[in-house]
């Protein structure tokens, strides 16, 4: 049998750390993840079965009922409206198993109900539930916020600092002279295609086609499809692979494009430390993360060409109607700039 692929390895790690959480379950949890494994990732079962286990906890420590007896599918059916609703409250503010304190905005809160709503759906359709209160739930109202991204001239300047490093401290400097041709290629990748940063670490050197000037990468749920570069990517990947090609990677990991000063692959994390050290240099005041260059990168896109669909595809969104939430301050834009287009009389 081959070894795995990067994203197989995640994908094989999820399971094993799915079975651990699901010891911390009620048994009948069991058929429910078993039941939605077709049509979900092994990311978003992961983050189910920690919002389930907040969800059983809050019963456990909240309802006097539920102390010291394991919570079944018929003390589920008793639940009402009131009780998640309850529950909603207690999400804002709570201690978790270790007691820390954990606050949840909108987006959390709504995130964990809709796991609950898709719990209670998977068994009342399989009529082990008569009830199903979880769907009576009104889910928060959600505050749109600002997309941040990266101005023209911020772009340049975060690649100039890749580049010189003039403005990071001593000692990044000395790990800024064997790290930044690797910087700067990856940098320039998410910023010239907008893929994804787990889409980035999980590249392999056979990935990159220089003949066509595409990678192949792996979107969520693992569909392949190919991304262009433009020339700027071409020509510092170009640099990067002829660095990479005289270090002798770590066993394991010797198919992968980024590779850390440890000789392996690079981790999202990683990536996410590299981001927020340059940009905090150019762009003190942004909060700048992969996904913000990503942000960037279609708002680039957007503007040179206007269509939101091709956005959208190379974007790598199932639904237009996600990049039309995201850009519509745009899409306003272009609409105002449209009110003077036309001309219905000749000025005299």
């Amino acid at each position: 049998m081959g070894s795995l692929s990067y994203h197989e390895e995640i994908d094989k790690e999820n399971v094993l750390k799915l079975r651990q959480l699901l010891q911390e379950l009620p048994p009948y949890c069991k058929d429910f993840f078993r039941g939605i494994e077709p049509r979900t990732s092994s990311r978003t079962r992961i983050a189910y079965a920690y919002d389930l286990g907040v969800f059983f906890r809050f019963l456990k420590e909240e309802n006097p009922a539920f102390y010291n007896h394991p919570i079944s599918l018929e003390d589920l059916d008793q639940l009402t409206v009131s009780d998640f609703e309850e529950y909603m409250e207690y999400l804002k503010y709570r201690f978790n198993e270790k007691d820390q304190e954990v606050m949840n905005r909108e987006r959390g809160i709504k995130r964990k109900i809709c796991a609950l709503k898709s719990f209670y759906n998977y068994f009342f359709r399989n009529e082990r539930l008569q009830n199903n209160p979880a769907a009576k739930i009104t889910l928060p109202k959600l505050h749109e916020k600002d997309i941040i991204r990266l101005d023209a001239d911020e772009v340049a300047l975060l690649l100039d600092e890749v580049e010189n490093g003039d403005q990071l401290t001593a000692k990044q400097k000395a790990y800024h002279q064997k790290t930044k041709v690797r910087d700067l290629a990856l940098l320039t990748l998410l910023l010239g295609t907008g893929i994804r940063v787990s889409e980035c670490v999980g590249l392999n050197i056979q990935d990159v086609d220089f003949k066509n000037d595409g990678i192949r990468i792996y979107r969520k749920g693992g569909k392949e499809v190919t991304v262009y570069f433009g020339q700027e990517v071409e020509e510092a990947l170009d640099k990067y692979l002829e660095e990479r090609r005289h270090v002798i990677p770590e066993s394991g990991h010797e198919d992968a494009l980024f590779l850390s000063l440890q000789n392996k692959r690079m981790s999202v994390r990683s990536v996410e430390n590299l981001v927020k050290k340059y940009a905090r240099t150019v762009a003190p005041l942004k909060p700048i993360t992969p996904h913000k260059l990503r942000s960037t990168y279609g708002t680039a896109l957007y503007q040179e060409t206007g269509d939101i669909y091709l956005v959208a595809d190379v974007l790598g969104h199932s639904d237009v109607n996600t990049t039309k939430k995201h850009y519509a301050a745009l899409e306003d834009q272009r609409r105002r700039s449209a009110r003077n287009k036309v001309r219905l009389r000749e000025k005299s």
